[in-house]
């Protein structure tokens, strides 16, 4: 696997607002299967889905952008615990770095976006097994410091499924499932940096392990993605506490 990170300018909220014009600017080629991945806050930016910090309070904000969260004096660290587009992450996914001066948010729609992407990717460098992910920032529990994962994808399978396969001494295998979603999201960020890099997108090539569809995920295919809290395998631990609802409904596909 090659991941090739991309320089750019400087984007800037209420100056970039075209992430096309963009991706024709530093995207000069693309090859077939080959995978982009963005992050999430140049698509937020061009969006204009940001605040000035000065205007706005982020507890609020929080609660507004989240589905639950646990309040931040619940935390040592005085951060707010979130679930989001139902992935569990810090402060709704909504972050100031690099933002000069604005909260940044997550997109509004970035299935949308990502889909958007492909499409237009694959008219443009005449392609047809192509990929995109749209990336951020994540920390693990138990484990200092922070690492990829996708918000979302298209283009390809997410899940690699080995149920019902045998390993190698011949044992049928029960519940494991390869996510190549995250997986190509943890190798895109550790290229593209976490600080003053200005490489927010990557190419991923020599992927012979990713299964490339011709169609944009479907409603099934990323209903399989996520996980119930009743029935995660952490659910005794996520159940243990009192979340509270935020403003934010579960995402429609």
């Amino acid at each position: 696997m090659k991941v090739s990170p991309i320089k750019t300018a400087k984007i800037i909220p209420g100056i970039n607002k075209d992430l096309y014009a963009m991706l024709d600017e530093y995207l000069r080629n693309f090859k077939e299967r080959s995978i982009l991945a963005v992050t999430s806050k140049i698509v937020s930016i061009c969006e204009e889905r940001v605040v000035k910090i000065e205007n706005a309070d982020k507890r609020k904000l929080i609660a507004q952008e989240a589905e639950l969260f646990l309040p931040p004096e619940k935390s040592k660290y005085d951060i707010t615990l979130t679930v989001k587009n139902g992935l569990l992450i810090p402060t709704a996914g909504i972050d100031e770095s690099n933002g000069s001066g604005y909260y940044i948010l997550w997109p509004s729609n970035p299935q949308k976006t990502a889909n958007k992407i492909r499409n237009y990717l694959r008219q443009r460098f005449s392609l047809e097994r192509i990929g995109v992910i749209i990336t951020d920032s994540k920390t693990t529990p138990l484990r200092w410091g922070t690492t990829g994962v996708a918000v979302a994808h298209a283009g390809f399978r997410a899940l690699n499924n080995y149920i019902g396969k045998r390993d190698i001494f011949g044992r049928e295998l029960k519940v494991t499932k390869a996510n190549i979603m995250d997986a190509l999201a943890v190798a895109a960020v550790l290229v593209m940096g976490e600080g003053n890099e200005q490489t927010p997108l990557a190419v991923i090539e020599n992927v012979p392990f990713v299964e490339f569809q011709d169609a944009n995920p479907s409603k099934k295919e990323l209903d399989e993605l996520k996980i119930k809290i009743d029935d995660d395998l952490y659910a005794p631990l996520l159940k243990s506490v009192k979340w509270k609802k935020g403003e934010k409904q579960p995402q429609l596909h």
